[in-house]
Order: C-alpha cells, then sequence, then structure tokens
C-alpha cells in the first residue's frame, strides 16, 4: 500500500501513486546517474571553453579560447574541423590542452567548416578571405601577434598570411604542409590533374565504412579502437558540407604559392612524420617547403600517423614547446613584407595634354585623381605614390587588387580618357614606410606592357586568386625591362 507523500509521520492514508510523480523520480535519478558517470569519466567527457564567434560581415566564426601565456597560438585545422566535437574524444582533447599548457591556444573552425558559417558548393571565395578571418579571429580575442599551427589544406592561408603580415605573425608550425597540389616538374610527388579530380569525386561522399577504411589507411595506431571510428565518422560529417568540400578542394588545385615562398621570413617549423614514406606527398612536400623558406627547420617526427592527435604525442609537443621557446628568445622586427602592387596610368596622356592645353589637363587629372583615390578606398588600397597621371598602391590581398584595377579601367572611362592597370605579388622592402624593391618594380613593367583598358597581371597573381571567380586570358611569356628572365603574363577577362 502506497502512503500519500503529504501524510503526516505515523500515519497511514493510503492512496495511489502518481504515475507522473513515478516518471518524474526515475528522470531524476536517471539524470543523476549520468552526472555520476561523467564524473567517473573524466579523461572521455571534458570541461571545454565555450564556443564563441567573431564576425566578418555577414559570416560568423566560431572560436575557442584555453590557457595563458605567450606566444599566442593560433590552431587553424585543414580537411576536417569542428571546435565542439574536439572535446568528444580524448586524442584530440589531450593534444589541445598539451598545446595550451604554458600559452593562450586560439582554435577556430575556417569558414565553410564546424560551428563557423557554413557555404554551398557557389560561395568558394579566395585565399585572402580566410585571412581577413584569421585577422578578425585575433582581434576578437585582443592577439596582436600570434604563432600558427596549421595542418592540411589551412597551411597555404598561414603561409599567405605570415608573408603579408609578418608583424602579427610570431612564428608558422605545419603540418602536413604543401605549397601546391598537383604535379609539376618541380613537385613529381603530387597528383597529375585526373588524379586529383578522381580524389575528389571519391571523397564527395562519407560514410560509416569511408570512416573504417580512412583509419585503417591513414590512422594505422587506433585502427582497432571502434570508439575513434565511430568519432572520426561523425567529426569528418559534421565538419563541412559535402559540395562545398568539393568545391574547396578545386580551389586548392587551383592553387600554388611556391613563387612566394622566398618572401616569408618568419620562423617556420616544418613536421613530418616519417613512417607516412607510402604517402611521398606527405614527406616530400614538406621537405621541397623546407628547401624554399628562408630558415625554415624541418623536423621528421616519429610514427606513420596521418593526424597529429594521433599516435605518440609528446614528440609533437615537446617540438612545438622547444620552438616557440627559441622564437620568444629571438623575436625580432621585420622590414620584408607579401603585397600585392598595383601600378595604373592614363594611356596616351601626352597627346591628350596637348590637345586639352595645360588647364583643361590639369583639371582632367585632378578628377581622374579623385576617382582613383575613392576607388583605393574602397577596395582597401593603400595608395604609396603618384607621378604624373600614374598611380602606385599595395594591396594585402590579390583579388581585391585586380577588382580595384577593374574598377579604376572601366571608371576613368566616364572622363573620356582610358587607363590601363599591371599587378604583382611579391615580396617588397619597407623603406621610411614605402614599398621598394624588385616585386614593385616587376608590377611597373606589367603595368607597361598592358594595353588601353587592360588589366594585365603576373602568373603569380594568378595562382594566388584560386577560387575568387576571376578569368584570365593568357597573354604569353615576355620579356620585362629591367628584370632578368620571361615572365608569363595574364589578362582578367571582363
Amino acid at each position: 500500500m502506497a502512503i500519500h507523500p503529504l501524510a503526516e509521520p505515523g500515519t497511514d492514508i493510503p492512496c495511489r501513486l502518481d504515475p507522473f510523480e513515478g516518471i518524474a523520480r526515475w528522470t531524476l535519478a536517471a539524470v543523476e546517474l549520468v552526472a555520476l558517470i561523467r564524473l567517473a569519466q573524466k579523461d572521455w567527457i571534458v570541461d571545454h571553453p565555450e564556443t564563441r564567434f567573431a564576425w566578418n560581415g555577414g559570416s560568423a566564426l566560431a572560436y575557442q579560447v584555453l590557457g595563458e601565456g605567450t606566444p599566442d597560438l593560433l590552431y587553424l585545422a585543414g580537411f576536417a574541423s569542428n571546435v565542439e566535437l574536439n572535446w568528444d574524444h580524448p586524442t584530440m582533447a589531450r593534444l589541445l590542452r598539451g598545446l595550451a599548457r604554458s600559452r593562450r591556444l586560439i582554435v577556430t573552425d575556417a569558414r565553410g567548416m564546424g560551428c563557423s558559417e557554413r557555404s554551398s558548393p557557389h560561395d568558394v571565395w579566395p585565399m585572402e578571405t580566410n585571412m581577413e578571418d584569421v585577422a578578425i579571429v585575433l582581434d576578437a580575442v585582443g592577439s596582436k601577434r600570434a604563432a600558427i599551427l596549421a595542418t592540411n589544406h589551412m597551411s597555404p592561408v598561414a603561409l599567405m598570411f605570415a608573408a603579408t603580415y609578418p608583424e602579427r605573425t610570431a612564428a608558422v608550425i605545419l603540418y602536413g604542409a604543401s605549397a601546391n597540389y598537383l604535379w609539376s616538374e618541380e613537385t613529381p610527388w603530387n597528383a597529375t590533374e585526373e588524379e586529383w579530380e578522381q580524389f575528389i569525386q571519391d571523397n564527395s561522399s562519407w560514410s560509416r565504412a569511408d570512416a573504417l577504411q580512412s583509419v585503417r589507411t591513414d590512422e594505422p595506431s587506433v585502427a582497432g579502437d571502434r570508439q575513434y571510428v565511430e568519432w572520426w565518422y561523425r567529426y569528418v560529417l559534421l565538419s563541412e558540407a559535402r559540395g562545398a568540400g568539393v568545391a574547396w578542394e578545386r580551389k586548392y588545385g587551383d592553387t600554388d604559392l611556391r613563387p612566394i615562398l622566398p618572401s616569408i621570413h618568419v620562423p617556420t617549423l616544418l613536421l613530418v612524420r616519417s613512417g607516412r614514406q607510402s604517402e611521398p606527398y606527405q614527406v616530400e612536400s614538406p621537405r621541397h617547403l623546407a628547401g624554399h623558406i628562408p630558415g625554415a627547420r624541418l623536423v621528421e617526427l616519429p610514427g606513420s600517423d596521418a593526424s597529429l592527435w594521433v599516435g605518440d604525442q609528446s614528440p609533437v609537443l615537446h617540438t612545438i614547446d622547444a620552438f616557440l621557446a627559441d622564437v620568444h628568445r629571438e623575436r625580432s622586427e621585420l622590414d620584408r613584407v607579401l603585397a600585392t602592387v598595383l601600378f595604373t596610368d592614363i594611356v596616351g596622356s601626352t597627346q591628350k595634354a596637348a590637345e586639352l592645353g595645360d588647364h583643361a589637363w590639369r583639371e582632367l587629372v585632378e578628377q581622374h585623381h579623385a576617382s582613383v583615390r575613392a576607388l583605393l578606398a574602397r577596395f582597401q588600397g593603400v595608395e604609396i605614390d603618384t607621378a604624373g597621371d600614374g598611380f602606385f598602391a599595395s594591396f594585402d590581398g590579390p583579388a581585391r587588387a585586380i577588382r580595384c584595377a577593374q574598377a579604376i579601367v572601366e571608371g576613368v572611362k566616364r572622363l573620356g580618357i582610358e587607363a590601363r592597370a599591371g599587378l604583382h605579388t611579391g615580396e617588397c622592402e619597407t623603406i621610411d614606410g614605402k614599398l621598394g624593391g624588385i616585386a614593385v618594380n616587376i608590377g611597373a613593367r606589367v603595368c607597361a606592357s598592358a594595353g588601353p583598358s587592360e588589366v594585365l597581371v603576373s602568373q603569380t597573381v594568378k595562382d594566388l586568386v584560386a577560387g575568387s571567380g576571376l578569368k584570365f586570358v593568357d597573354r604569353g611569356e615576355r620579356e620585362l625591362k629591367g628584370v632578368t628572365g620571361r615572365w608569363r603574363l595574364n589578362a582578367v577577362a571582363t
């Protein structure tokens, strides 16, 4: 016989037990049991930092912060990334806690991945957008200068950021990195265009069977761990939409950072696992980078697992800690940066000045200058110099520089004149706040080679704007006055 819960002690007031009260008691007991299980499994259920968001326009960028100390370390995960699911398996959680044990660690999902703003197959963006995102996340956490740890497909973003913003980059640490992804005579270990397309097709779907095969092939030390396989299945599945992933892979197939590697002067560490010899590109690509980035250090770690968090983490963490300790001791300000330089001038200016006369020509030049300066401000360009009817400006992103050049060429037509523009991306010296060096000379010569109303760019610029939607017409190789060698030039298609 049940006793009424409100009965006085020592009295027997029979009643029927409310079925909903019974359900509530069982629910409370279940909640308490789960809490006890979580306390007993601290390694599995991790008290992880809160996910926050920085905003680049209308796109949200997810990030987490843990630990304290210097220098700040920004972790950019390529291929798969999800700041929330990072904590659902002890191997990844252990790596993040290890990275944060003596410094502040900033973990972020790249645009289109994980908890950041998702994308569609039609939303492929140029690499400079990823660089903007990095700067915005660093600003959001109040980091003026950080080391960057990047893996796989985020390595090019880290390299571009380091070359463009050396004052904000304490160091670069790369794992699974490559300057380019398609076959060339210099990188014969890379896939051909046909092999790359087949790779994309093979990865266009994702199932538990795919996850199992992936782990067996790439993560031998956890091949028999069913919990890891299930976590990896969910991790990749919730990292990015399949269609966006295909578009992302195609973008990187068109990207080639080899021309800018000598422009990277921040301390650079390249990590590779020596047991990955069965995948030549995973070993040869880092070696290639180490041979072309000034002062880069290559460290071969033991093991044959493809992911940084799988296998013995002690050598990984020890190498990173020692490297960053050296960087902290040797920090110095750099006076060389990667920039996209833009040169423009008015076509047939001498003849036009003679036709108009001095006064009318001066008024026309003033209108021209006002139009160009307004467009430089719109596209975030920095005016470096003017010479008569020409402009010299710099940009931290090549796609934005091209669009500015297009707008200038079109905009001045309303003044009854034509302009031409030339662009090059390369390493520039900073001299009294101005840019100089061979890259500037090349940009000026590219402009001199352009025709009326034409925007002409070097091959380097073309290689860096994959995913921007810009199209080009090959103008062939040319000699540039005062510059050694022959240079392939491309006209921006209207």
